[in-house]
Parts: structure tokens; sequence; C-alpha cells
């Protein structure tokens, strides 16, 4: 397909009421192909939520935007100038990608063709929240068991499992906004109820994803094309990582880069909402990527030929480390964190950087959870062949009866806070098997949690 060649920039200018007053050629089809005109308010969602955000901030915005048109997708990089009642927007990179054509697989369409009409349907918010689920038409599709709570974490119904490529498709569907199809899943409650789910995504009037909408399609009534000759299962391929870095973690970064660039009013003053909005995006875009971190290490621990270092470290000086760590995090919240004397030290076997990754876990979720003003403490000590160094609260402890449930992949003891992934515990408990150790939870004296690692001590 030859791409017609288009001027270095392309311009355009937006009334404050959203018309187009006027463009060169190229946004001018594109309006066109949207079902607008000149003169009419802009039809592309994503120029027209850029001009309005151009407008309301009053300073200049830049950022990548991607249109769909009939012959492929357009990725252009658009800046987006206000001018008294109107915006002037320049499009200074333009780039077309032809529609890849794929051979028709039969087994697919017939798949496709039966999750529209088969299957539950499920719709969740973009912090993967459930919104709604209905039953499928004519008795299929019945729901598995109890559904799920409108509100409830979408992981805590489904566990996601990747595909014959190491993939997990709705991973790349909501870094990119586009549908998914062929996810894989098991219910969380049953592991041997298989789910084949697809997703499309959803967009308010401005342009803005406000989440996914799709089918969860029993696996036994999925055609599926013929599996080749049994291997070895491996849940999380070596390049999960990688991919993970490269779909997620890099676009996610510079969110958070241009969120604290803006909230810092590098380029001019804000009006102060704003600057809480640019805050709230960067906070936002952290814990995203904390979850990305909890990820990248889920898949590594569960690999079959997951290894640790045997090194000499110092449990006291890690909970002395883990502590200077969390002194501001705890002050804003009116808290202390007590760590080791200085002068303390016991030694034990394992890998330095994964056991101060435990412990940044018991102490961070000590601060996280813990009354305001209370104080957080970190004690060392020896117990035979074991050392250990145990994080107190002054909480309201973990159950008798959740003590070891709280060690389960995504479980969070029915909070509903955005703190956490549910993964912390987990990875750390078998970090600190990995490494001939373990990790135990019990009543703190006095009241609150104590979590305690345990690890081989140094003789």
């Amino acid at each position: 397909m030859n791409m017609p060649a288009h001027p270095a920039v392309i311009r355009a200018t937006v009334a404050a009421d959203g018309r187009l007053l006027s463009a060169d050629a190229p946004l001018l089809a594109l309006q066109q192909e949207a079902g607008g005109e000149l003169g009419e308010v802009i039809a592309i969602p994503q120029l027209a939520a850029m001009a309005r955000l151009a407008a309301r901030l009053g300073v200049t915005v830049s950022r990548p935007v991607a249109a769909a048109a009939e012959r492929g997708d357009i990725d252009m990089w658009v800046r987006a100038k206000p001018d008294g009642q109107s915006v002037h927007m320049a499009v200074i990179d333009w780039h077309e990608r032809s529609p890849v054509t794929a051979p028709v697989d039969l087994a697919q369409r017939d798949m496709d063709i039966a999750a529209l009409s088969e299957g539950w349907t499920w719709q969740i918010d973009t912090q993967l929240r459930f919104q709604m689920v209905l039953e499928g038409q004519g008795g299929q599709g019945v729901l598995p068991g109890a559904p799920p709570v409108p509100g409830s974490p979408f992981t805590s119904y489904f566990e996601l499992r990747p595909n014959g490529e190491g993939d997990l498709p709705i991973l790349h569907g909501f870094a990119q906004r586009r549908a998914f199809r062929g996810q894989l899943a098991a219910l969380t409650s049953d592991a041997e109820q298989h789910f084949a789910l697809s997703g499309f995504p959803m967009f308010d009037l401005s342009g803005q994803l406000v989440g996914y909408r799709g089918k969860a399609l029993p696996m036994e009534r999925a055609i599926m094309a013929p599996l080749a000759a049994a291997e070895p299962t491996v849940l999380y391929p070596a390049e999960f990582g990688k991919r993970l870095d490269r779909s997620l973690r890099q676009p996610l970064g510079r969110i958070i880069a241009n969120a604290d660039s803006i909230g810092a009013q590098f380029e001019g003053p804000l009006r102060p909402d704003y600057v809480g909005y640019a805050h709230d995006i960067a906070s936002a875009g952290r814990h995203l990527m904390a979850l990305i971190d909890d990820l990248a290490d889920l898949q590594a621990i569960d690999r079959p030929d997951f290894a640790v270092i045997a090194e000499e470290l110092d449990l006291s000086d890690i909970g002395r480390r883990a502590a200077g760590l969390f002194l501001v995090k705890a002050m804003d919240r009116g808290m202390s964190v007590v760590a080791p004397a200085a002068e303390s030290s016991e030694p034990a076997v394992g890998e330095f950087r994964r056991a101060l990754q435990i412990l940044m876990n018991l102490v961070g979720n000590a601060v996280r959870y813990a009354p305001e003003g209370s104080t957080v403490r970190i004690e060392t000590g020896r117990d035979g062949e074991q050392a250990w160094i145990t994080v107190l609260d002054q909480g309201e402890g973990v159950p008798a009866d959740s003590r070891e449930r709280i060690f389960d992949k995504f479980e969070r003891l029915g909070r509903s806070d955005a703190g956490g992934s549910g993964l912390g515990l987990y990875i750390s408990r078998r970090l600190a098997r990995a490494m001939g150790g373990d990790i135990r939870v019990d009543d703190a004296p006095g009241g609150g949690a104590r979590f305690t690692l345990f690890l081989p001590a140094l003789n």
C-alpha cells in the first residue's frame, strides 16, 4: 500500500465550542471519515479531548494520539496551543500503519462467533473492578457458582493464564486500549473451570477509556486448534518480564514523568485543583508500576528454574535499611518506625536483595495499614539454627483463621482500597522459602500483628 505524502506539519484550528474552523487536507479527510465536516464539532474524540484540555488549562499540551481510519491506524504526535477563543493544533508526526491481512483461521472464526452468542457477559472499569455480569441468552452462559460482586477485583474471580506464546492478551489490550481475545483464565475458586475471555474497550464522549466489556466462554464449548504433543507446562516464560517492560513499564514511566512535570508546574503556574489531578495521575501510575513489578516477580518465582543466591547478610542491617526507606511515609501519617540498634547484628544466609524486598513489603504494609500515630518496631534475634527479623505493628492484627490465607495469591482479606495487588505476601513467602526460610504471622504483644522472616543462621 502506498501511503500519501503529507506536509511536515499538519495544522488545524478548533473553536472554543469544539467546532473545527480550519484543517489541512489529511486532518479534514479524517474528520470527514469520522462523520464530520469543516465548521462542525470535531468528530475525532482524541483530538477533541486535547483541544478541551488545552483550552481549560490555558497551556500548551503535547502528547501521542492514535486514531483509527478505514485504511489502517494513524499514529500522531499532536501539540494543542490555546489562543484566545480557539486552539491551534499541530501534528508534527503522522504515521499510517496498513491493516494486517491474515489468512482466515476457521477455528478462530468459529470460536469468535461462539463468543458472540454464548458465554456470560462481564464489564469492568479501568481499575479492573467488576461493574456488572449478565448470563447469556437462551440458557447459555450460566454463571459458575456465586457471581462476582460489583466492585470486587477482576483478579479475585479469574486467575489469568498466559497463552501458548507466553502473552497475556488482556494486558496488551489495556496497554493499547484495544479489543482482545483468547485470554485464558481459571476460576480462583475452582481451578478446574477454565474460560476463554474476550473484551472490547468502552470510551466516554471525550474519548477517555472507561472500562471493558467482554464475554467469558467456558473452554469446553470453545472450538480450539489441536494441541501439540504434551510438554512440561511453564506458566510464565522468561520473555514474560521483557514483554511487560515493553508493553507497560515504559509507557507508564512516561506517564508518571509527565504527570510529575505538570504537578511541578515547570511550564507555568496551574490552578491548585489541576496540580492535584497531576499528583493523582502520578500516584496512580506508581501504583500500576508496583503492580507490574509484582507481576514480574510472580513470573520469576513461579518458574521451575527459579533460584536465589546464598550469601552472608545481616538481618539487623536490612531492618535498618527498610526502616529508613519508609521514614518519610511514616512521618506523613504521624507514625514512627523503630529500627534495630546501630550496634546490633544478626548474621544469616540468603540473598540480600530478596531479603530487603521482603522487609520492605512487611514494613510497607505496617505503615500503610496500622493506625496513624502508632509505632512500628523491627526486631531481630536467633532461635537455634534460624535467624529471624520481625515487624510488629499496633493495628487490628490478623485473625487466626486467616493467617495462612493471607499468603495466598491476590488475597487482601476483604480490603477494597487501592493500596496493593494482593501479591506482596505471596511473593515474600515464596522468596523466603526459596532461601531456606519462611514467614509466619501471629499476634504482637500488646495487640497488632507480628510478621517474622526466618532464614538460616550463619554459623
